[in-house]
């Protein structure tokens, strides 16, 4: 349930609430809005049955929410969260741009690759060091050296690091390394890597799984934010259906329902969505003029030689021109990259 405080509540109000509820076991979490303070409760409501909450001073009225997801709805927290990760903020005004290769294969890939990225304004550089392959004989990654191949890439041109976790082990390597871990769809109900990530207060990409209805990547979401890490970031990567033609199928209309949803930032990753590099241009546009607050890409410098994912890589001169395309619609939209 959640706790409405009148718009002229006191902090001392609040702290009364908050004390009460904490004195009876419950998690609370406090939002404050531009107009009024709302207390999100965890727990078993049926504690409170004989509690008269809305008799406590300050208290405007108890809303009880029926969505098995708390802490990522709107009835929570009303109001659009920003993620801060370093210098950047991800779900305000300015969309985020998000690129690089599926894998890092070595240095000089690498390190290329990043200084093209920075030159076209992108702010966040993608490296998977650790890949989960479907196939066992598939190229794995260079795990550690992979990271620290990465770092010096930030190192270089101030570009933030995004790499995904398979495992705790890898989130703890990570950690060490990048500035955001992703979460990938094979990993999204992987409960015990989410609680993990929630433990280790490090911003996350979540991405959606294969086959996840919504309201399953909002509840895989609740796993990490019950732990107490409340930097999250949704990513749209397409469903698998009966099309064969793409790799997935791009759900765009996921972006704006979970914005209407959920209060998380949320972005798109047309390269998954559609496994077709020439694909990855259009959706990107259409992701933004839906809502999304970032784009998620693949680029590599010959994708015909790369080691995972080359089909739905872009090459500079594709990336270029996607550059191009979404800051015009963006400055429709009234936003920025």
């Amino acid at each position: 349930m959640v706790i409405v405080m009148k718009p002229q509540a006191t902090k001392e109000e609040i702290a009364g609430v908050e004390k009460l509820l904490q004195s009876l076991n419950f998690g609370v979490h406090i939002s404050e809005g531009s107009e009024r303070t709302i207390i999100g409760v965890i727990g078993d409501k049926r504690q409170l049955a004989e509690t008269p909450l809305e008799l406590m001073s300050g208290v405007d009225r108890v809303v009880h929410i029926l969505e098995p997801y708390k802490l990522v709805g709107r009835a929570f927290h009303p109001e659009s969260t920003t993620i801060k990760v370093g210098s950047q903020e991800i779900g305000g005004n300015r969309i985020v741009v998000m690129a690089g290769p599926c894998a890092v294969e070595n240095e000089h890939q690498l390190l290329t690759t990043a200084r093209f990225l920075k030159e076209q304004g992108a702010t966040f550089l993608r490296g998977g060091a650790y890949k989960p392959r479907s196939s066992p004989y598939s190229f794995q990654g260079l795990e550690e050296e992979g990271l620290k191949i990465l770092a010096q890439a930030r190192k270089e041109t101030g570009l933030l690091i995004v790499s995904e976790a398979v495992s705790p082990h890898s989130l703890e390597q990570i950690a060490k390394y990048a500035d955001m871990v992703q979460i990938g769809a094979r990993n999204m109900q992987n409960f015990n890597l989410l609680q993990e990530a929630g433990r280790s207060n490090m911003p996350v990409i979540l991405k959606r799984g294969l086959s996840a209805t919504i309201e399953e990547w909002l509840n895989a979401a609740e796993y990490i934010m019950s732990e107490g890490n409340y930097n999250i970031i949704l990513c749209e990567r397409g469903i698998r259906t009966f099309e064969t033609y793409t790799r997935n199928t791009m759900d765009v209309s996921s972006i704006p329902s979970v914005k209407e949803l959920s209060h998380l930032p949320v972005i798109a990753d047309p390269s998954h969505g559609t496994g077709r590099w020439k694909l990855v241009t259009p959706m990107s546009r259409a992701a933004i003029a839906a809502g999304a607050d970032g784009i998620l890409v693949e680029v590599h410098p010959n994708p015909k030689e790369a080691l995972s994912d080359g089909p739905q890589s872009l090459n500079f001169d594709s990336f270029t021109a996607l550059m191009k395309d979404i800051r015009r619609i963006a400055g429709i939209l009234g936003r920025e990259i």
